[in-house]
């Protein structure tokens, strides 16, 4: 019988609130939970989040092993690797759910913001395309058109954040027909969550499909 999203998500819930209150039960990470993962794993939930160092997704969720299908880059940006693991992850791993993970205090979203300074200086060419997805929520945040020096001094960047954490979710919906299709089946759900830093709290923001 296949696991409803609403359970994981609700189980990864509880196990970011232990975090939070300091009581974690670092679940299945034995030896023979090790051992029993050898021949094949069947994760609970697949996991897009930014690269960034304090997001680190098993332990602010409590999870073990084989728990999380975990996919990360810097800024949680959508692109043909991510799209592949995570359609991956639900035509043959099953999972129930996809967390597109954001944060507060993103460096990459504060390199996009800061890209769009009148007085900037060009960033690298590989972190100019990595952050170049973000810089629309930057220009909506702003209230300016896209092209347009941005006054970086008044812009919110926990919004742009919040912005491109939406962004995110439609755009892996807009790309992957295998996933949509998922989720108009009801075999899956999507959410798009931020992560508090200075308490560890993961916020939802976006739910698509039945959580």
């Amino acid at each position: 019988m296949s696991v409803r999203p609403s359970s994981v998500w609700a189980a990864m819930l509880r196990g970011n609130e232990r975090f939070v209150t300091g009581s974690p039960q670092h679940p299945r990470q034995d030896v023979e939970r090790r051992e029993s993962l050898v021949d094949a794993q069947l994760p609970l939930a697949a996991i897009f989040g930014c690269s960034d160092s304090r997001l680190a997704a098993e332990i602010i969720f409590d999870l073990g092993l084989g728990d999380a299908f975990v996919v990360r880059n810097a800024g949680q940006v959508i692109s043909e690797s991510v799209l592949g693991s995570l359609e991956y992850a639900v035509s043959v791993l099953h999972v129930p759910l996809i967390l597109v993970l954001g944060h507060d205090e993103c460096g990459a979203v504060r390199a996009a913001i800061d890209s769009q300074d009148i007085d900037a200086t060009p960033l690298p060419p590989h972190i100019a395309t990595l952050v170049a997805p973000i810089i629309p929520a930057v220009h909506r945040v702003s209230g300016g058109g896209v092209g347009h020096p941005v006054d970086t001094t008044h812009v919110d960047a926990s919004e742009v954040g919040r912005e491109h954490l939406r962004d995110t979710v439609a755009e892996l919906l807009q790309e992957s027909e295998m996933i949509s299709a998922a989720i108009a089946e009801g075999t899956l759900a999507i959410v798009g969550a931020n992560y508090r830093l200075q308490e560890g709290r993961v916020v939802p923001d976006v739910e698509v499909g039945l959580v």
